[in-house]
Order: C-alpha cells, then sequence, then structure tokens
C-alpha cells in the first residue's frame, strides 16, 4: 500500500496530540509544517522527525504536492487555509470550531462542494472509546428501544483561577464566546451521534469568573428529533473529585424504557436493567494521547475514509447542523426562550 504524504499547519497547544497520533498511523508520513513563525515549525520538525518547516502555507503545498493537509489553526484562520488547499486539490482535515459563524462555516461547504476536495472536520471527541462503546450498547438496544433522557454532567475546574487558562491555552481567556463555542460543540456532535438530530433548545449560559470575556457555565437543554429529552450541566469553573478531568470530560447518564447506561469520569461504563443491580460493562481502552487516544482514532478514520471513498462520520456538509444547534444555544440565552433549530 503507497504511504498518503500529509502536512500540516498549526503548532498550538492541541498540535502536540495531532503530531504524535499521525506518527503512530500506517501508511502515512507528515512530510512538511508550516507556520507563521518558522522557528515553531522547526521545533515541531524536530521533536516528530519531519522532514521539512516552511514559513509560507501556500508555497508547502506548491513544493510538497500532498495528498492531504492537517489544518490544526485558530477558526479564523480556516476559511483562508481551506481556500488555498481547495485551489491546490489537497484534501483536508481541520479542527474544530470550524469557522468564527455559521455564515463563514457554509462558506467552506459552499467551496468543498464546488471542488474535488474532500474535507472531515476533526471532532474527536465522538472518537472517544467510551462514547464508541455507548453506540454499540445503543444500537443492541441494551437499555431499550425508546430512550427518554441522555444527561452530561461536565466540572473542569481549570477556570476559577485569577490567570485561568494561561498555562495551557490563554487564548481562552479573550474569547467572546467560550464554553459553547470551544467545548460544548464537541458535546453537541457526541449528543447527536449517540441520539440523532436535536430539534429544539433552552439554554442558560453565565459567567462565573470575571477575569475572563466568554461564558464559562452552561445549563442547556435538548429535544431530540425522536422525542427524547437531553440536559447538558457544565461549567469549567467548579471542580470534580476525579482523578484526571481531562479523560472524559464528563459524566454521561442515558436512560430507556429497559434500564441505565452510566458513564463515570474514569471511562468506565455500567447497565442498571429495571429491577436489577448496577453492573460494570467491560470493554478496552487505553489512557495514551488525548482522552482515550480519539485523536488517533479520528485520524485514522480520515485516512481509512480517503483510501476507501467511505463517507467521513464529520464531513463537513454533515458538520454544519452542529453548528446550527451551537448558535441556536447562543440565541436561545440572548431571548430568553427555547428555541427550533
Amino acid at each position: 500500500m503507497n504511504k498518503l504524504r500529509g502536512v500540516a499547519v498549526g503548532t498550538g497547544y492541541f498540535s502536540q496530540f495531532q503530531y504524535e497520533a499521525w506518527e503512530r498511523i500506517d501508511n502515512v508520513e507528515i512530510v512538511a509544517v508550516s507556520s507563521r513563525r518558522i522557528e515553531k515549525a522547526q521545533k515541531i520538525c524536530d521533536t516528530y522527525g519531519i522532514k521539512k518547516a516552511y514559513g509560507d502555507f501556500e508555497q508547502m503545498l506548491k513544493q510538497e504536492k500532498p495528498d492531504f493537509v492537517d489544518i490544526i489553526t485558530p477558526p479564523e484562520t480556516h476559511a483562508n487555509f481551506c481556500r488555498i488547499a481547495i485551489r491546490h486539490g489537497v484534501h483536508i482535515i481541520c479542527q474544530k470550531p470550524l469557522a468564527p459563524t455559521y455564515e463563514e462555516s457554509l462558506e467552506i461547504t459552499n467551496e468543498i462542494k464546488k471542488s474535488n476536495v474532500r474535507m472531515m472536520v476533526h471532532e474527536n471527541f465522538r472518537f472517544q472509546p467510551w462514547h464508541r462503546e455507548i453506540k454499540k450498547l445503543l444500537n443492541k438496544k441494551t437499555v431499550g428501544d425508546k430512550l427518554h433522557t441522555i444527561n452530561l454532567r461536565m466540572r473542569m475546574g481549570d477556570g476559577w483561577q485569577e490567570d485561568a487558562y494561561m498555562n495551557r491555552q490563554p487564548y481562552f481567556r479573550e474569547m467572546e464566546k467560550l464554553l459553547i463555542y470551544e467545548t460544548g460543540i464537541h458535546f453537541i456532535d457526541v449528543f447527536r451521534y449517540l441520539v440523532g438530530d436535536i430539534s429544539q433548545v433552552y439554554a442558560k449560559l453565565r459567567t462565573l469568573n470575571s477575569n475572563i470575556k466568554g461564558e464559562d457555565f452552561a445549563w442547556v437543554q435538548v429535544e431530540f428529533s425522536n422525542g427524547t429529552l437531553g440536559f447538558i450541566d457544565a461549567n469549567r469553573f467548579n471542580e470534580n473529585t476525579s482523578e484526571d478531568p481531562r479523560l472524559t470530560f464528563g459524566e454521561i447518564l442515558i436512560e430507556g424504557d429497559k434500564g441505565s447506561i452510566r458513564l463515570y469520569h474514569d471511562g468506565v461504563i455500567t447497565i442498571q436493567l429495571l429491577g436489577e443491580k448496577e453492573v460494570k460493562h467491560d470493554y478496552v481502552y487505553e489512557k495514551i494521547n488525548f482522552a482515550g487516544d480519539c485523536v488517533y482514532f479520528t485520524q485514522e478514520h480520515f485516512i481509512d475514509c480517503l483510501r476507501s471513498g467511505a463517507a467521513f462520520e464529520t464531513d463537513v456538509f454533515a458538520y454544519l447542523q452542529n453548528i446550527k444547534v451551537q448558535d441556536k444555544i447562543y440565541e436561545s440565552n440572548s431571548i430568553g426562550a427555547q428555541v427550533t433549530i
């Protein structure tokens, strides 16, 4: 099998997980990295054994003629990088948030639609092994034919400090929209992956830490098209008691007409059928890279689909629905009322 040649742009905090995962994927080689500051690109190359650093993104595409590009930069840069990649016929995997607004996201998808380029959004939470396992259990109707509710509770505890986020992602402090835009979008996608399309939302958002600009607290009630109800109870201010809050990023309870599925902070899944005791469900996962190695599984899916021609689970067209839901959450909070998607 021929190796696929990839390039990447971006050298921020999260890029380390993506470069490390690329190293382990068979028959793939990242051959170059670009950054506005070429010394940062060179540092990535030195760390991960990548051949060449560039200070100019388009020059990298012209020189390397790669099969795909991994865009690991802030959302406001995505549209420009995507347009350049499309111009050069290079397939794209791009970090979320896809773009600062739905309109800009739609522009990207329209550009893709007119091209022969394929594009996947790097939405890795649905590839966390516990979510994949829960999906299998739901497909088997383990807790019944009808789901009543899905509830998520997230307490990150990384945002209460006066200098919150400075040690890892300081730009969080200046974001006008934070919790839903940066983190909640993951759970919108997980909810849709596990249960189906969301038809209505009602949201209350607040900023608990006065040292940041965006919201760090969210209560979001959702209704799915199939009648299931959901609730996201999330904040980055208060703490939980888990050893690693960044393993699962929260706890989930799913209730159906035959029982319940629970996901705990340590990745443990339990099943409690009606009238029976809660029992642990055995499955395999590893605590490596990021959140159960979900970055690796996301990128592996991208490569598998590039080779086979199969549809990406988070194809850029399908992903637009997540952004619609995200925007409606902000709208609901603004007007203080339930909003239909």
